[in-house]
């Protein structure tokens, strides 16, 4: 790995935090990348002292010292979380096809870069394929031959996509109103109403402004088109921002998903032969990271092992 040059353009979000931000820097300056795309959120007004955080964070990224174009988007009031980082990742998709994308907590294991560098281009044209991510969140109850697998779910803990899939993204999502009508999220999840009911109350608190945030816009995109995420077989992202200053992950306990250990995927990789969603760890990921019960999680075990044996 230490003569890995990155091919992939990166897309580094940042705002406030130079310590985290230093870190996270020093992992993408171990793979020059020859484009890295920067998007900084301002200040906010009632936070003295904010501004000189956000200007030391922006001096980190005066520090590029390997040949790379440095483009920047920053702005000097505060967005916020929800229209900072759409708004950046449109600037960012105008710029270019296809990008490996990091916040300034998501602290990446360097096989992270080659692995999204291979998996971008291996399905770059696959509409079914809309990102990759760099999460695993499995606590090792999932294992597989290859080096990862198919999920419904959208990690963005470090992630990587394409230009073909972030156009289906809105961030007010106008769509939902037809979609919730149209029964969406009975053909996302036929077996729960649970989870249906769940995933239902979210969309609608983010589509109402109650949540300010873009990220559930993006699964919800994902779930439109029917797309599947790549997901690693060992976790290559460890999220360092949990505490008081961060802007949702406040929390220092998050369900054992904070600062996660990282482990090295093995090179080369082993690829899946069908694109198909797996199974058993997407139902193990309701559980764990979205909330459904184990009650919820059986039952839909055991109905499709039913269905399976006839």
């Amino acid at each position: 790995m230490s003569n890995y040059q990155l091919s992939t353009s990166v897309a580094f979000l940042i705002f406030n935090r130079p310590d985290t931000t230093v870190r996270v820097f020093e992992e993408i300056r171990r793979v020059r990348p020859s484009k890295l795309l920067v998007v900084a959120d301002g200040p906010r007004a009632d936070r003295p002292g904010e501004s000189d955080k956000c200007q030391a964070v922006r001096a980190v990224i005066d520090t590029v010292d390997w040949p790379c174009e440095v483009l920047k988007n920053y702005s000097e009031v505060n967005l916020g979380c929800k229209m900072r980082v759409s708004s950046g990742l449109d600037w960012v998709f105008e710029q270019v096809e296809e990008a490996i994308i990091l916040e300034d907590d998501c602290l990446p294991d360097q096989s992270f870069f080659p692995f999204c560098d291979e998996l971008l281009e291996r399905y770059r044209d696959d509409e079914r394929v809309i990102m990759i991510s760099g999460d695993n969140f499995q606590d090792g109850n999932w294992t597989t031959e290859e080096s990862y697998y198919f999920s419904r779910y959208t990690h963005i803990w470090g992630w990587a996509s394409w230009r073909r899939a972030w156009r289906n993204y809105d961030v007010e999502m106008k769509e939902w109103p037809i979609q919730k009508k149209n029964g969406l999220l009975k053909k996302v999840f036929p077996d729960s109403i649970i989870s249906r009911y769940r995933w239902k109350r979210i969309f609608d608190s983010v589509y109402d402004g109650s949540i300010d945030t873009w990220d559930y816009q993006w699964l919800l995109a994902c779930w439109k088109q029917g797309g599947l995420s790549c997901l690693p077989k060992s976790n290559l992202i460890s999220n360092i921002g949990f505490g008081p200053e961060a802007t949702h992950t406040s929390s220092t306990e998050s369900g054992g998903v904070a600062r996660m250990t990282v482990v090295p995927i093995v090179f080369p990789l082993r690829h899946v032969g069908n694109v198909e969603r797996a199974i058993l760890p997407d139902l193990f990921t309701e559980t764990k990271i979205y909330g459904s019960n184990y009650f919820c999680l059986i039952r839909s075990i055991i109905g499709r092992v039913v269905r399976l044996s006839f």
